[in-house]
């Protein structure tokens, strides 16, 4: 149950320290299909590297780090990136929403999207922009406010190779 799911953000120390249990979920979501920009076969490897790359970006203060945690570690992850160019200090982009198959269904994704907008509200950031491959999330962010803006086809592949849409969505924070 969500009642006993804990978000929080972490810092880059901390990324540092779950980094085998950020590239679990991450690896657990690519091995699933997600299109999260990995391809199979994806190795530990890579997922490593990757979250050394997401903790130097929480060091330098480029983007905001949250996890979903259960009895059993992390079960989902989300980030804030508010790295943006000099014109745009009051936006910030949603990405890597992943929620680990084991704890999928539970209302994991909904808690770390309502905390990564709280997130964003704290650091004063008042429009959010993210994409998602068609089929995945819609419906959570569609339920959450999020506005959808529209659909490319073809516009990135699926861990397997297949081409697959990617739909856009923005929402204004109050």
């Amino acid at each position: 149950m969500t009642s006993d799911v804990k978000v929080r953000s972490l810092s880059a120390d901390e990324a540092k320290t779950q980094i085998d249990q950020l590239s679990d979920v991450l690896l657990d979501c690519v091995e699933g299909g997600a299109s999260v920009s990995f391809m199979l076969p994806m190795s530990r490897e890579t997922a490593l590297h990757f979250w050394q790359r997401v903790a130097g970006g929480v060091e330098r203060g480029e983007r905001t780090l949250l996890v979903a945690e259960d009895e059993q570690g992390i079960a989902g992850t989300v980030q804030l990136i508010t790295d943006m160019p000099e014109n745009q200090p009051h936006r910030a982009d949603v990405a890597k929403l992943l929620v680990h198959r084991r704890a999928r269904g539970a209302g994991i994704g909904r808690k770390l999207m309502e905390a990564v907008e709280q997130a964003a509200r704290e650091q004063g950031r008042r429009v959010l922009v993210l994409d998602t491959a068609s089929g995945t999330a819609e419906r959570l962010y569609e339920r959450l406010g999020w506005q959808r803006v529209g659909v490319v086809p073809d516009y990135a592949l699926l861990p397997g190779g297949e081409l697959c849409q990617t739909v856009f969505y923005y929402k204004h924070l109050d």
